[in-house]
């Protein structure tokens, strides 16, 4: 795929999802639709640095195709990192943002949805399978079982809580398991990697998709290794 030319993006519409998540809406006036795969990407030219190799970001896209000029994206504040501070507190409704995309591999293939799918991932990272997942809904793509298992601290740190209850009422084969580490509730306790663990004790045959921070994913690549997974069967998408 060729790379996307840099473009002119304009926030539309921004809400706090946590404490310390927001959602972004871009439109780009210069498309009549935004087209991409779910799981891929896009990239941000940033204003916190000389050098233009350190202003840029990425982003993974948390809506879906939908032949509009909009995306969504869900980003987290990360502590001294310059640019989530500048989109934090110097961006607005009106802003104009630089970016390019759509970019990543990180995207369902044919083969992955003729065997069971794990989306496993904590915080933003669940943005890729959001879109992944509506996409399948939206357009009836044949399918097997799908589950999602997302881990995070908190049920306030949960984000598409609500939403993702929904679509697993209305998707066949989807089956979402939030998991929280720092709080007892009525859903799954602890980290993500015990419930995949337990679901695929019986080695079915099962295409793993990742997403999140780098520790995560480290140990759910020697997890599902040991449990005797080739690594082809890992497909990885690493945030920071």
């Amino acid at each position: 795929m060729a790379l996307q030319p840099w473009r002119k993006g304009t926030i539309i519409r921004i809400e706090n999802a946590t404490h310390n998540t927001k959602r972004f809406w871009i439109e780009m006036p210069e498309l009549k639709a935004f087209d991409f795969i779910p799981g891929q990407f896009v990239t941000l030219d940033l204003p916190i640095h000389e050098k233009p190799n350190k202003r840029v970001r990425s982003y993974s896209i948390a809506s879906w195709p939908d032949e509009t000029n909009v995306l969504e994206l869900v980003i987290v504040l990360l502590e001294g990192g310059l640019g989530t501070t500048y989109l934090f507190t110097k961006v607005d409704v009106g802003s104009e943002l630089i970016l390019r995309g759509p970019q990543g591999v990180f995207t369902l293939k044919e083969e992955h949805l003729q065997k069971d799918i794990f989306f496993i991932c904590t915080g933003t990272g669940i943005a890729p399978f959001r879109s992944m997942s509506h996409h399948i809904k939206n357009h009836n793509i044949p399918h097997k079982n799908i589950t999602l298992i997302y881990g995070t601290r908190k049920q306030e740190d949960l984000l598409y809580f609500d939403e993702l209850n929904q679509l697993q009422k209305e998707l066949p084969g989807f089956n979402y398991i939030p998991t929280l580490s720092r709080e007892e509730w009525a859903g799954r306790h602890g980290y993500v990697h015990p419930v995949y663990e337990e679901l695929c004790a019986g080695r079915p045959a099962v295409s793993f998709f990742l997403c999140g921070w780098k520790n995560m994913i480290d140990e759910a690549k020697k997890r599902i290794t040991d449990m005797g997974y080739d690594r082809k069967a890992i497909h990885q998408e690493l945030y920071g």
